[in-house]
């Protein structure tokens, strides 16, 4: 069957709404390391990761084996009404990690989950509806989730369990806030949050929920230091913190294992999901006891932590720390951005090079001035597919291009993929 064919099927049978990427859609058949094949034979390399998940790459080994000893005692699934040893060895791993004292860990299957799972614990903990969000988030497409999602093309419904009010974004390219230093910036980030609690809530707020780095937002980040400012807020009121480290947890930023780690505070809720399960469906959300526990009815994840998951998620993590990810992720990094910097540093369709570790952006804008490119940023899309180099998309006005490989990804592939962005770009550039 041609990949045609099977783009006809898929239209005549699934919702309009679910996005494919790319003029001429591609089907991904097998994948190895950093790069993978699509049903014509071609062959990419892999800068995206279905969407920040791969964490590992592809054909991993020692993910393969764990999945398939699992596999072979015949249990794939049980539920969480019974022991599962798996669910309990990553439970402690994480635990210990999080940084988060007396932890607990509930098991969900995907960042919405979590977050949800995250959003009912605080919510339940403060007995109180009222959330605080940042504006260009994204918490996923559940109604809970939805509701704290600042990005308006994101939100499908205006419906929400919760009563939502809105901080500003950490978006130092065209945000309110945009035009300050660093020091001004977070002082007024933190006059912001007090007048919203002063001016848009009763005062018994249950939580702000906040990404580090915000990922469908074009891996837009605050300067560092602002999740402790607000923290510092929010305890006068015993407000819980929610950090959502769906894409920037297990050392992707390179800086920290955890993204809120740069911002001097430990959050009471940690969500995160995408990259421990390197494909398999694992998310959750880790809290302290106190505050986890405060769950007033009876509540299970039916697949959540299931054995397989698990069996991936340990050898995932085990495969993380021992060849330390997270310093790859730094100095691999660090050669893409410091390459692209310097590439593009006279291409007047580009605004900013931006990120962390291995979760880097590109904005794109018309020459001269601050306005979204979103023209720009799908001919460099396209022309990076058509170049062999898969990428990702994404900014509140689609004018970003974002990048968030494997963080096995290695010196010479970076310098291979950093080749053809450049060289999209300039085709971009050129018109």
């Amino acid at each position: 069957m041609s990949t045609a064919d099977l783009l006809a099927r898929h239209r005549a049978v699934l919702p309009s709404w679910m996005m494919l990427y790319y003029e001429e859609p591609i089907e991904i058949v097998s994948g190895s390391g950093r790069r993978v094949v699509d049903a014509e034979g071609r062959s990419y390399l892999d800068f995206f990761g279905g969407v920040l998940t791969n964490m590992l790459g592809y054909d991993v080994a020692e993910v393969r084996e764990a999945v398939e000893r699992q596999l072979r005692t015949g249990v794939a699934h049980t539920s969480t009404l019974y022991l599962i040893r798996q669910q309990v060895e990553l439970a402690e791993k994480i635990a210990r990690l999080s940084g988060i004292p007396d932890a607990r860990v509930f098991f969900t299957n995907s960042g919405t989950e979590a977050n949800e799972a995250a959003l009912l614990v605080a919510t339940n903990y403060r007995r109180s509806g009222q959330v605080l969000a940042v504006r260009n988030s994204y918490h996923g497409r559940s109604y809970g989730a939805m509701g704290v999602t600042g990005t308006r093309s994101w939100s499908a419904s205006n419906l929400s369990p919760l009563r939502v009010s809105w901080l500003h974004s950490g978006d130092r390219l065209r945000g309110l806030l945009s035009r300050l230093g660093e020091q001004e910036h977070l002082e007024a980030a933190v006059d912001d949050l007090r007048e919203v609690l002063a001016t848009q809530t009763s005062g018994d707020v249950a939580c702000l929920i906040a990404e580090p780095v915000q990922g469908v937002g074009g891996f837009v980040h605050p300067p560092d230091g602002l999740l402790g400012a607000w923290k510092k807020v929010l305890d006068e009121s015993g407000i819980l913190l929610v950090s959502d480290e769906v894409q920037t947890g297990w050392g992707r930023t390179g800086e920290h294992f955890w993204g809120y780690q740069a911002h001097d505070v430990v959050p009471d809720l940690l969500t995160f999901a995408k990259g421990i399960g390197n494909g398999f469906a694992l998310a959750g959300v880790v809290g302290r006891a106190e505050v986890i526990d405060s769950v007033s009815a009876i509540s299970f994840s039916t697949f959540g932590g299931n054995p397989v998951a698990t069996a991936a998620g340990n050898a995932v993590l085990d495969y993380l720390i021992e060849h330390d990810l997270q310093r790859n992720a730094a100095r691999v990094g660090a050669v893409l951005r410091d390459g692209l910097r310097a590439a593009v540093a006279d291409r007047g369709i580009v605004a900013e090079v931006r990120g962390k570790g291995l979760m880097l952006a590109v904005e794109f804008v018309q020459p001269g001035t601050r306005e979204p490119n979103p023209a720009a940023t799908l001919r460099v899309f396209e022309e990076c597919k058509r170049n062999g180099l898969l990428v990702g998309k994404g900014g509140l006005y689609g004018n970003v291009i974002r990048m968030g490989p494997p963080l096995t990804l290695t010196e010479e592939e970076a310098r291979e993929g950093l080749e053809i962005l450049t060289s999209a770009i300039a085709a971009a550039d050129a018109g």
